[in-house]
């Protein structure tokens, strides 16, 4: 009576901890995600990615476009824009991301301007400008202390300068960047001059004429004489920037974007709860409580990482959303097949929980390649949904596969479920219609081998929309309350003189016209303008060029091999190569069937759908790497009796009878977030969701039987050889064991 007693206070205190846990996380959640830093599509503003062009012989080298990077860091810093996102891209790129700036047009016209550095006396007379001196190095005077070389070009020049303000009672040079005549003057600022934010850079007085190189000298630290001499070089490149792509977002856009994304999160977030719980009863609760700490610790990583949230973050958010519940579906996956072979409910919570923790660390690892991929090579926005994506993985480890373990492993031992399995995990029997669907696997490659054979002959006569991110050009896309016709539209193009591509509506409100011309700085506020003012609009405008058309097409094939060669090593690794060949003929399978049926309805694709493409490889393998691991498992137990080709293909419809439910479930609860996003989301995105959706259904049913298809087909092959052990595997009869959890 009194252990019955001790259990039952050791419960309730666990509840209580677990309660007042998620009572501060939903009150956290809410005011954490209002401080996070968004992006341009959520909160409007403009981006520019410049290249960095010599304008000499000689050649661009690090420095100097390190040197172009601080000049336009600079100059935003006098914009006071909030939290501006600036990037050097390879070798002679700038990105810049300027969320919430109020005047576009002047900005863009003033960060597109090199550095001017000016010579000037005390009274701010122009004495000479940066094109006496070739460039400043860090030095050091003739006691050993800092100071700034100056490398003199103009030798002659420089000499009749110096030799005249030696001569004055007040013989000082003063160095400026940027100086603005009738704003900026010595007289108000010589206290502050040579300090961080000021444009006066240093004042040196003048002793005797110079002819050759100089040394400014005065009581500098290191970093000062460095940051002094960084300045000086920023005004005396030789360097101009070339706008070679370019995005306006609207104000009002962006909001309504970020009201509709996050709608749709949380009624996604919503729905998958409600099926947890259905589903699997208390032990879904649990889970279902814990998606609401992993969205919290989701968000507070990113916040630390000082990422800028966009709308791909928030749909890779989402998405994450279905990888952190699939990692619980697999272990209770586990766990009841268990209690159906007559095991008692704590016996089978250790063994499922041994059992699945190698599945799900290797469904996890393969998508963790997809996204780091995706990062290295994606650009800005891309960039924020590889980040969020990973994050998602680490959080579920830790959250959906620790934490909630944990939890639900206390309750387990509490004795109170033993006689309440269904109510603590719902129904462990297994639908009879699933073993069926197992006879007709050859039936499924045959059919679904004469659809893509079919598809791909459209594909090949057909192509595919590219968008602009792929064929250059301009995209207007702006939201009005306005019935707009085609032939308007025509018109309004025409009279601007421009070639327009295709017009569509997008949405109730919201309309997108591609031109064929990439257009200019002024060209794009005037058409900004004309629909702005036309039919009270808000407007967003992307240009891509020709040059960045070549590099996005040239990383997303890259990334796309990268992606599969990844999966290839590891799978090799923790299983065997015909695993991996089949899983990547399977993943080619999917892409190729996303990517054919965007063709047929000639929906658009652009840098967010090689996102959704890795993405979909990522959940797919996931998937697949599910039954493979079920083959592998019943196939060693087995090993010995596999003489026949019929005795491998009973273990294969077993495996995939063991988890046809687990993968139907999985590929709902995933499922049910993007049709969020696609019923109540961005319309910008809906191509990404459009690819996402259809990506999970094939993975789903490719998984299931078009990857065991073809394993079956490579591994009848070694029947009757000896087995070879592989050197770096783990022994997987071998329990792992983590403390609080299956020990």
């Amino acid at each position: 009576m009194k252990k019955k007693q001790e259990t039952k206070e050791s419960t309730l205190k666990y509840w209580f901890l677990f309660i007042i846990l998620i009572g501060v996380v939903g009150f956290l959640t809410p005011i954490l995600f209002k401080n996070l830093k968004f992006g341009l599509d959520l909160q409007g503003g403009f981006e520019i990615l410049y290249e960095v062009e010599s304008l000499t012989e000689e050649k661009l080298d690090a420095s100097m476009v390190d040197s172009t990077y601080k000049t336009i860091a600079r100059r935003i810093d006098e914009y006071g824009v909030a939290e501006p996102v600036i990037q050097i891209e390879g070798d002679n790129r700038i990105r810049v991301q300027l969320a919430g700036v109020k005047s576009p047009e002047e900005a863009r016209k003033n960060l597109s301007q090199v550095a001017s550095l000016t010579f000037r006396d005390t009274r701010d007379n122009l004495l000479m400008t940066a094109d006496v001196i070739k460039s400043a190095k860090v030095g050091t005077d003739d006691k050993g202390k800092p100071a700034v070389s100056l490398q003199i070009k103009n030798k002659t020049k420089f000499y009749e300068v110096t030799k005249e303000i030696s001569k004055r009672s007040n013989n000082t040079i003063v160095i400026w960047i940027d100086f603005e005549e009738g704003v900026d003057s010595y007289a108000k600022e010589s206290a502050s001059c040579g300090n961080e934010g000021s444009r006066c850079l240093s004042a040196a007085r003048v002793g005797e004429a110079f002819s050759s190189d100089v040394i400014i000298q005065g009581n500098f630290t290191t970093e000062e004489v460095k940051t002094l001499v960084s300045n000086i070089n920023s005004g005396s490149l030789p360097t101009k920037l070339k706008e070679i792509s370019s995005k306006t977002v609207d104000a009002s856009f962006g909001e309504s974007s970020l009201n509709k994304t996050f709608t749709a999160g949380v009624i996604g977030l919503i729905l998958v709860i409600l099926v947890m719980i259905l589903t699997y009863r208390f032990a879904g609760f649990l889970a279902s409580l814990s998606l609401l700490i992993y969205t919290f610790l989701s968000f507070a990583i990113f916040w630390l990482m000082g990422g800028v949230l966009t709308l791909p973050g928030i749909a890779a958010m989402i998405l994450g959303i279905g990888m952190a519940v699939d990692a619980n579906v697999i272990n209770f996956a586990r766990i009841k097949d268990e209690l159906r072979n007559g095991k008692s409910l704590k016996e089978a919570y250790r063994i499922g929980n041994k059992n699945s923790l190698l599945t799900v660390i290797d469904a996890n690892v393969t998508t963790l390649i997809a996204a780091i991929i995706l990062f290295i090579f994606g650009e800005s926005s891309i960039k924020g949904f590889a980040t969020m994506l990973m994050i998602s993985i680490v959080v579920t480890m830790f959250v959906m596969v620790l934490f909630t373990r944990y939890i639900t492993t206390k309750f387990v031992l509490s004795n109170r479920f033993n006689e309440k399995v269904s109510f603590f995990i719902g129904s462990i029997q297994v639908k009879e219609k699933f073993n069926r669907l197992t006879l007709y696997k050859s039936k499924f490659a045959f059919m679904t081998a004469i659809l893509l054979f079919i598809g791909s002959i459209f594909l090949t006569i057909k192509g595919l929309n590219l968008g602009i991110d792929f064929k250059g050009g301009t995209s207007i896309t702006f939201n009005t309350a306005k019935k707009i016709t085609n032939s308007e539209i025509e018109n309004d193009i025409a009279s601007m003189d421009y070639k327009l591509e295709t017009f569509t509506k997008e949405g109730e409100d919201t309309y997108t016209i591609i031109l064929d011309n990439t257009l200019e700085e002024a060209e794009i506020t005037t058409t900004q303008n004309y629909f702005k003012e036309k039919y009270d609009a808000s407007v967003d405008v992307g240009v891509v060029s020709n040059r960045v058309k070549q590099d996005l097409v040239k990383n997303a094939i890259f990334s796309l091999l990268l992606a599969l060669f990844g999966i290839v090593i590891y799978i090799s690794i923790r299983f065997t190569f015909h695993y991996a060949l089949a899983s990547i003929l399977t993943l080619l399978h999917d892409a190729l069937f996303v990517v054919i049926v965007f063709s047929i309805f000639k929906l658009e694709v652009s840098t967010i759908f090689i996102a959704a493409i890795l993405s979909i490889l990522g959940y797919s393998i996931n998937d697949t790497i599910v039954v493979f691991d079920a083959i592998r498992s019943n196939k060693d137990m087995k090993e010995e009796k596999v003489k026949t080709k019929e005795q491998l293909e009973n273990i294969v419809n077993q495996s995939i009878t063991n988890t046809i439910s687990r993968n139907i479930f999985t590929s709902l609860t995933t499922l049910l977030p993007i049709a969020s996003l696609l019923l109540f989301g961005s319309s910008e995105i809906v191509n990404f969701n459009i690819a996402m959706f259809i990506g999970l259904l094939v993975g789903s049913y490719s998984s299931l039987f078009i990857a065991t298809y073809l394993w079956f087909h490579m591994e009848k092959k070694n029947i009757g050889k000896p087995k070879k052990k592989k050197w770096y595997a783990l022994d997987e009869k071998e329990e792992l064991k983590v403390k609080g959890i299956n020990s």
